[in-house]
């Protein structure tokens, strides 16, 4: 009410000064003295004279028309300012842009509470705090004898004669969703088989166990088998011989997933189970993934799990943890003051979770009790000595020989319980094998339980077996911290499993696909929420049987196909070239089905009027920003095409919390003003649209929006195709060409100054923040906050790393480089260009390989500095060799500087 009554003051203001301005024009001409002279008829000497009053009284007119077209503009701003519209800029002569401050806050504060674990004390220290333990470690790499990355293991014979061995063997089959085969063909060749003798052979002896992880695939066998088979599954699962452990629908890459994607994948695996056998797991098992972050206890933990198992650790560590019976341990997150996020935690010893490397620390015994190797099979034992089959005759012996193995493995934890994995990638694929392997180990262990003397109690079981057992020697409940063992935090990267092979080539292989995972879990939100959103109101409104609900099948689809690729062979990028297709197929196929949903859930809710809601599937009411045209390509932006008409934008913002936003739209023309759905007029700036360092795209504009948008909404903006030639402020550009003699195809419409040389250092600002650069590179040098006498130093640089000559080569998986970091020498120096507006202002340096952008924002509220780094080409395939930027400053805290730092955008 209070704004309504100040714009009617203001346009009763206007309408005063307009009579006023005429009634002064009137009064100019009645006191002119030509108008006095006597007679009707004028002399042709004062009929131009009166011609000259009436141009006069015409510019006057044109004049007063131009003061109120100023007023009223002003009287919007002020409107659009107590409405919460960003105010727009303004550019004084020979000065910089600016842009007036805020009316209120663009970022809510937080409370204290809101930060539990912030408040109270740091707690008791962690016995274990993986930082601490990688600097003490010598890293020396010494023979370890049978056991090469440990150390001779002993005992005493009657070490267990007051407290017997129990011993679990757990049978599992590693199912990787792809990896050397895609997952479809994985699924038909392999896993099927797996499970469909699982079923068979499961039921003919009770003793029986087996777990399994991948729900994916076991959701697609799940469809494809009978009721008889189901039920026969649900039986399983409810007497104990069949456990499904960790329950994601994939078992996830650590590193590269985002916790949101691992967050998804693990919620699609739960409620699979849930809804389809009715089972909540209740061990997490990860036997594959490149090193271990602390997120995932962190979230298993959360799921109600309250123990799990890894493997994939630095041998060191390993080696370390062994030897001070530190294998088994709490997982604590670092920030807790208390035990609220523990979880108990099994590391595996020894080097692969295969048969040979999981008995004990000798693989060349443990090998000859994997039974699939028995001799006439397809693989056999590399120490060539092979397994033999279980006779009344040799199990005296063999028995003994493993149950030494067992003795020494067990020496290595706290306990008289020990875990014995039994498995390997696709194993138990054929009935012969489940016979030979289960028929084997049976008579190994009826012969131990039969000798009391031999104190040792041997059985098939499943992880969760395991822990409750483990559990029940400790005298406490499932997810208490059992007396005496250690507490960790930190995580275990980076993952090394011999010499100096560190796996950490696969943080950067295959960088487009990581991206696309990205765009996928970004689109996968929104269009979740959007969905939400509008079949909540179309329900409400009664019209949902107008509204597609079969978008929600597109999105089920969406996250299982986002789910399949934190696989930790898929976003990590170390499966083979074809099956690296398929996924990036997958991931296109449910983008472009994101798509569809977010363009029907915004139609239906920009809509007024509920009722007139039409879902025309050929003809999609509303267009999407982008485009790929295949799984392999870039984006291609749309451009909107102005005519007459005002073209309209949908905006949506999918955070909690309102945000104001830089928004970027392609056009094609540079004619164009942008507009509320009020019709208020928003803060805009103009830029060219740049093909390369030196190529404009023809006809192509970016106009960039400064909008608030709403939380968890939409926000609706005009685009006008404008006769004003400045209604949108236009950047200006700078390019520096450093003496090489190229061809620069200069914008029609947006200024752009050609320098032959390299430019001197520079500095971009805004009212909070300085950077600056060196002009020969491009590239950031030193940061200075207002109020600031001495700025902060930046260090920016590229380097190259080799690969080395020998046959073990960096890779998909590793990375191996031939010595340190060598500076980054293109034959030709950079093209550095800087384009200076008033929302933002950015450097962009061209080298031959890469480009780097440094964005500044001028807009309050959204002041800060991005860096992105987009390589140009394959820099393996064309240099093969690694390109890393190395960024170093003496900022003490980067979130002081950095309110967007995107750090490596790769295309």
């Amino acid at each position: 009410m209070k704004l309504k009554k100040q714009v009617t003051v203001c346009g009763a203001a206007i309408f005063c000064v307009a009579v006023f301005s005429l009634y002064l024009m009137l009064d100019r001409v009645q006191h002119d003295p030509t108008r006095h002279q006597s007679g009707g008829n004028f002399p042709r000497s004062q009929i131009s004279v009166l011609q000259n009053r009436i141009e006069q009284l015409e510019q006057l007119l044109e004049e007063n028309h131009e003061i109120i077209s100023h007023i009223k503009d002003s009287v919007l701003e002020l409107t659009a300012h107590a409405e919460g519209q960003p105010a727009l800029p303004h550019h004084p002569p020979n000065g910089s842009w600016v842009l007036p401050p805020e009316s209120r806050p663009s970022f809510l504060s937080v409370s204290p509470q809101d930060c539990q674990f912030a408040l109270g004390g740091k707690g008791q220290s962690p016995d274990l705090q993986m930082m601490a333990v990688y600097s003490l470690l010598p890293f020396d790499n010494q023979d370890g004898g049978v056991w090469k990355q440990g150390f001779d293991i002993t005992y005493e014979p009657n070490e267990w004669d007051t407290e017997p061995l129990q011993v679990f063997v757990v049978p599992h089959s590693h199912n990787d969703p792809g990896w050397i085969k895609t997952f479809d063909k994985y699924y038909y060749d392999q896993t099927q088989h797996i499970l469909n003798s699982m079923v068979l052979k499961m039921q003919e002896d009770p003793r029986r166990r087996f777990i399994w992880s991948e729900i994916s695939f076991f959701s697609k066998w799940w469809d494809n088998i009978s009721v008889q088979k189901r039920a026969a599954v649900r039986r399983l699962v409810g007497n104990g011989q069949l456990e499904m452990v960790t329950g994601g629908w994939v078992m996830p890459d650590e590193a590269n997933s985002h916790y949101f994607a691992m967050i998804d994948q693990l919620i699609e695996g739960h409620q699979w189970l849930e809804k389809n056998i009715g089972v909540t797991p209740r061990s997490g098992w990860a036997v594959d993934p490149f090193g271990y972050s602390s997120t995932m206890p962190y979230l298993l933990k959360r799921s109600n799990l309250t123990a799990m198992l890894i493997q994939r650790v630095h041998y060191a560590i390993k080696k370390h943890f062994a030897a001070t019976q530190n294998l088994e341990f709490m997982w604590r997150q670092t920030w807790d003051p208390d035990t609220s996020t523990d979880i108990f935690c099994h590391m595996m010893p020894f080097y692969s979770y295969d048969v040979p490397h999981t008995c004990g620390p000798d693989p060349k015994i443990c090998c000859q009790f994997d039974f699939k190797r028995l001799p006439g099979g397809r693989i056999n034992c590399p120490w060539k000595v092979p397994p033999r089959a279980i006779t009344d005759a040799n199990v005296a012996e063999r028995a003994q020989l493993l149950l030494d193995q067992y003795r020494k493995k067990s020496k290595l934890y706290r306990s008289k319980v020990l875990l014995v994995p039994l498995g390997d990638d696709f194993r138990y694929d054929k009935p012969q094998e489940w016979d030979a392997q289960f028929l084997n180990y049976q008579r190994i262990f009826d012969f131990l339980n039969s000798r009391p003397d031999l104190h040792v109690q041997a059985q098939f079981g499943t992880l969760s077996d395991y822990f409750d057992a483990l559990y029940k020697k400790l005298g406490i409940v499932p997810g208490m911290r059992p007396p005496g063992f250690p507490v960790l935090t930190g995580d275990f990267f980076s993952y090394a499993d011999r010499e100096d092979h560190y796996w950490t080539g696969y943080f950067t292989s295959r960088p487009f696909y990581k991206s696309l995972d990205r765009v996928l879990e970004a689109h996968l939100r929104g269009a979740e929420i959007l969905y939400s959103l509008a079949l909540a109101h179309a329900r409400h409104a009664s019209v949902d049987g107008r509204y597609p609900l079969s978008d929600y099948a597109l999105l089920s689809n969406a996250r299982r196909n986002l789910g399949l690729f934190q696989h930790h062979d898929a976003i990590t990028g170390t499966a083979k070239e074809a099956v690296a297709v398929d996924y990036g197929v997958r991931l296109l196929h449910s983008l472009t089905n994101l798509k569809r949903v977010i363009s029907n859930a915004a139609h239906y809710l920009v809509l007024g009027d509920k009722d007139t809601y039409r879902h025309d599937p050929a003809a999609p009411f509303l267009g999407m920003d982008e485009t790929r045209s295949s799984q392999d390509s870039l984006p291609e932006r749309t451009v909107v095409k102005l005519d007459t008409s005002p073209r309209f934008l949908v905006v949506f913002n999918p955070l909690e919390q309102e945000r104001l936003s830089v928004v970027p739209v392609l056009v094609d023309s540079p004619h164009v003003r942008v507009l509320s759905e009020e019709g208020q007029p928003l803060p805009s700036q103009l830029s060219a649209t740049w093909s390369s360092a030196t190529d404009v795209v023809p006809d192509v504009y970016q106009v960039s929006v400064l909008a608030r948008l709403p939380a968890l909404g939409l926000r609706v903006l005009q685009l006008h195709k404008s006769l004003d030639s400045h209604a949108t402020p236009r950047s200006s550009t700078r390019l520096y060409l450093h003496g090489r003699d190229l061809p620069v195809h200069k914008p029609e419409a947006v200024p752009l100054h050609i320098f032959p040389a390299a430019a001197a250092d520079f500095c971009l600002e805004n009212q909070h923040l300085q950077a600056c650069f060196l002009g020969r590179t491009g590239l950031l040098q030193s940061l200075r906050q207002a109020g600031e006498e001495q700025g902060h130093r930046v260090s920016s640089e590229f380097l190259v790393y080799g690969t080395r000559t020998s046959k073990d080569k960096s890779g998909a998986y590793l990375f191996l480089p031939d010595g340190e970091a060598k500076p980054y020498a293109p034959k030709d120096p950079p093209v550095v260009r800087v384009m200076e507006g008033p929302l933002f202002s950015e450097v962009a340096s061209y080298y031959q390989h890469v480009q780097t952008v440094v964005r500044l924002y001028n807009v309050p509220g959204v002041e800060g500095l991005s860096l992105d780094v987009s390589c140009l080409v394959d820099i393996r395939d064309h240099i093969n060799k690694e390109l890393a930027l190395r960024f170093s400053t003496d900022i003490e805290s980067d979130d002081t500087f950095f309110t967007d730092l995107n750090g490596f955008q790769v295309r």
